[in-house]
């Protein structure tokens, strides 16, 4: 008889024992990069987390003789699942010790919580939206992970294979070395689009992004995401949230926009330099010294690494060329902060668009994940 006990998490003890199980699941891992624990805290409090007016979610615990062995959350998307026609639970902050029946306990109670609710379908690690982290590693355990990104150890693929899970979609992620100078054809592309279609580069200040230009950019991810595997479209609200969360984070002139001749905006690219380093000596906490670690990587001693958070382009421009704009502006700014390599967040393997404008920068891909799927009985 098992001795594995999965209890939904309801009090506030209970969610720091969520929150803090990670950090010690991969105390021993140099490639684990944590959440700030205030982050985690925030994603289960109505009020700080918009994505719960139209979620259904329940974190929960999993304790072998009395101590917490493995964590699990429960989400039911109901904007996402009426848009696909779907009837799907996901799966979220997903960790497990090596041990067949924790992570089994663990996806079972998950299973029967969104069976109880009419799900027919789990699938995950996926999140509230698009903009969460998704995806378990299937390679490359040895490199560090991103802020944006899950880490996992290589024993949790074998586990869901073992568990009957299939696979949905693969992500690839694209690693590039940055060159001194913006290679020729993209070049010669930004210059074509820019006397063809009249567009042009930019960066936005702050108080633009404040005082509504933000709202613009959501649209258009919106309009450009449409197509991607479960996209839920952002509300205005969610919005503001992702403002407030990361444009303190960012160094605008890594963030260029493309507008055309009446000011509508074309196309967007969000880079930021890597916090991989400082996120790893907060262990989680901003306070007492956590933000001294995340101010120097920011302001005094940046990694030489930029994460590329996202590229979004209005559908009826893209295929014209707009991305090269965008490389033509980042290559010298990243050349003029000595940062050396640059890597995108997760690209569905099957989007051939999106992976094909990476060619001129002989991309190495890296860091495939999945999104595990299968059929409630």
């Amino acid at each position: 008889m098992s001795n594995i006990v999965v209890k939904p998490v309801v009090s506030k003890h209970e969610l720091t024992a969520f929150v803090k199980f990670p950090h010690e699941l991969y105390k021993s891992s140099h490639e684990y990069v944590p959440d700030l624990d205030s982050d985690v805290r925030g994603t289960f409090t109505p009020g700080k987390n918009p994505g719960l007016k139209f979620c259904d979610a329940q974190p929960f615990l999993a304790y072998k003789d009395g101590k917490v062995v493995g964590r699990v959350a429960g989400i039911i998307n109901h904007h996402a699942n009426e848009t696909w026609k779907k009837q799907n639970v996901r799966f979220s902050m997903f960790d497990f010790i090596d041990d067949r029946e924790v992570s089994k306990a663990l996806l079972d109670t998950v299973t029967k919580w969104g069976k109880e609710r009419g799900m027919d379908t789990i699938e995950g690690p996926l999140g509230f939206t698009d903009f969460d982290k998704e995806g378990m590693l299937l390679e490359d355990y040895d490199k560090m992970a991103a802020m944006t990104e899950y880490y996992n150890y290589p024993y949790y693929p074998e586990h869901m294979k073992a568990l009957g899970y299939e696979k949905a979609v693969d992500w690839v992620q694209i690693r590039i070395k940055v060159p001194e100078e913006v290679p020729a054809k993209y070049a010669r592309v930004s210059r074509l689009s820019k006397e063809m279609f009249g567009l042009h580069t930019r960066t936005l200040t702050r108080k633009e992004v404040k005082d509504g230009y933000a709202l613009r950019i959501f649209e258009l991810l919106n309009a450009a995401y449409a197509p991607l595997y479960d996209f839920t479209p952002i509300s205005p609200e969610q919005t503001m949230e992702f403002v407030g969360m990361y444009l303190p984070l960012l160094n605008l002139d890594m963030v260029p926009i493309v507008e055309n001749e009446k000011g509508e905006l074309v196309a967007i690219t969000v880079t930021m330099t890597s916090l991989s380093h400082a996120l790893r000596r907060t262990h989680g906490r901003l306070f007492p010294f956590g933000w001294f670690y995340m101010l120097r990587a920011l302001k005094w001693h940046p990694e030489h690494t930029a994460g590329l958070l996202l590229i979004a382009v209005r559908p009826d421009y893209q295929g014209l060329g707009v991305n090269a704009l965008l490389f033509d502006h980042l290559i010298p700014v990243y050349n003029r902060l000595g940062i050396r390599y640059a890597e995108t967040g997760p690209q569905l393997e099957n989007n051939v668009k999106e992976l094909s404008q990476w060619k001129p920068l002989n991309p190495q891909y890296v860091k495939r994940r999945r999104c595990w799927i299968k059929k409630i009985d």
